[in-house]
């Protein structure tokens, strides 16, 4: 029997072993998100001595961090061993119009990272790996860790700059309408709503301690917008649109339809609730969704859905889904109407 090696089968083998070996990546970008790197690169390249001592690190170990960064085209390392910021590892800044270096922090935070680890344990167990290392279900910790709630809260509103335009933009919300965000964190994508329609009045919907940190008090948006305080498993305020970004992906089934009945139950009539989420696609291709919803089974509940599954969501709450409007980001709006009885 010949038992010789093909060349294909080493660099398919050395293949999985770049990729097993991929997580270290996220750990380094963790780092240079941490200490702060992009900010001291605005004005220029420096040496790893100059960046180590404005971040207070160790000189040698940052630059073996930036040289693997570099691989990626975040950072590019000159002839002289100065580094650079590249128009991509731009978006690092925590200064810059899109920063995305609180999202990076609320990624690889420990809470997401560490449960990650725990995979195996999830596949065998059929569940989230996250309350046997925390001690607690995913929110019920962070009510009792502010540091932690605050990393996800700015994480969430700095991954959503990106896409509350794009989405906003992909509506065509209905004139004079009242649209209400549940769970809408810090504002950002009623801001975009509103900012663009002058004609609707929001509210956005959370908890008291996120409330607290909304953005919505902006002189252009005077006397068309107001919060208020409460739990989507209990109750939703009266409206017209509901927007529910990124939160059903937390929940398991039958929370989800809690959350959706209670947004049937308190729209006006002609409503629509919409549920801005990643739709699953069949097939095989990359989709940012599925690797989210490996991050949803580690450390929540909940699950990315497909068209199918939103579908039978929608319909055991009283809802019709209508459509599934694209909106040039990874989220999709899947849109509910009030269903026949």
């Amino acid at each position: 029997m010949n038992h010789r090696v093909t060349k294909d089968a080493r660099k398919d083998a050395a293949r999985i072993i770049d990729e097993a070996l991929g997580f270290l990546y996220p750990a380094a970008l963790r780092v240079a998100a941490a200490v702060g790197v992009a900010d001291h690169l605005t004005d220029g390249p420096r040496t790893p001595s100059e960046l180590a001592k404005a971040t207070g690190t160790d000189p040698r170990s940052l630059h073996r961090v930036l040289r693997l960064l570099a691989t990626r085209g975040l950072f590019e390392e000159d002839g002289e061993g100065r580094f650079r910021l590249t128009e991509t590892g731009d978006a690092l800044r925590s200064d810059a119009p899109l920063s995305v270096r609180s999202a990076v922090l609320m990624i690889t935070d420990r809470t997401f990272w560490l449960p990650a680890g725990e995979m195996t344990r999830c596949v065998e167990q059929g569940a989230s790996a996250f309350e046997d290392i925390f001690g607690a279900p995913f929110f019920d910790h962070f009510e009792r860790d502010a540091e932690t709630a605050a990393i996800f809260h700015d994480g969430m509103a700095s991954m959503s700059d990106a896409e509350n335009q794009p989405i906003a933009d992909a509506y065509s919300f209905p004139p004079g309408a009242t649209v209400v965000d549940v769970g809408g964190g810090h504002g950002g994508l009623l801001l975009s709503v509103l900012s663009d329609r002058p004609d609707l009045q929001g509210t956005l919907y959370d908890q008291p301690h996120v409330l607290a940190g909304h953005r919505l008090n902006t002189p252009e948006l005077a006397g068309r917008w107001t919060t208020a305080e409460g739990d989507f498993f209990t109750s939703a305020p009266p409206g017209d649109i509901y927007l529910l970004k990124r939160i059903l992906h937390d929940w398991d089934d039958a929370q989800s339809r809690t959350i959706l009945r209670n947004c049937r139950e308190a729209m006006r009539p002609g409503g629509r609730v919409l549920v801005i989420d990643a739709v699953i696609p069949q097939g095989n291709a990359p989709h940012q969704g599925k690797t989210l919803d490996l991050m949803m089974m580690a450390s929540l509940v909940g699950r990315e859905r497909t068209e199918r599954e939103f579908r039978d969501l929608f319909a055991e709450a009283g809802l019709h889904l209508s459509r599934i409007i694209p909106t040039g980001t990874v989220l999709s709006i899947v849109e509910g109407e009030a269903a026949m009885d």
